[in-house]
């Protein structure tokens, strides 16, 4: 049998001590993540993440990801300048090559599941 890892009440499980969000340009973010499955071969991650209002630049050139808000509203903005507001129940998927900015307007948390992109 295959064992099963359960992660329940994802609102409230302890992300650790925010730190400075490496990739802001607007406000003072501060941002914790937590871990909570890694796949044997490393190529998918899936964990739970939080962030305080600001704006900063993401790049998925080499990952895909599936985000889950858990909490919170954000802002999404493609490089073309299509933008979508999200907030807590909004799923969201960013396919390998995505580039943009999150303007996260109240601490956001979401669940996110990251997979590597196979090396071409």
């Amino acid at each position: 049998m295959i064992d099963l890892d359960t992660f329940k009440h994802l609102a409230g499980i302890d992300l650790g001590a925010p730190a400075p969000k490496p990739t802001s340009f607007e406000g003072d973010q501060r941002e914790a993540a937590r871990t909570l499955w890694t796949s044997p071969d490393g190529s998918v991650e899936i964990g739970v993440w939080e962030c305080t209002p600001g704006r900063f630049t993401a790049d998925r050139s080499t990952t895909s990801e599936m985000c889950h808000i858990i909490s919170g509203r954000v802002e999404m903005t493609t490089l073309d300048g299509e933008t979508r507001d999200l907030g807590a129940g909004d799923l969201l998927v960013l396919p390998v090559g995505w580039r943009g900015t999150w303007r996260i307007v109240e601490t956001t948390r979401k669940l996110y599941i990251m997979h590597q992109a196979p090396a071409a």
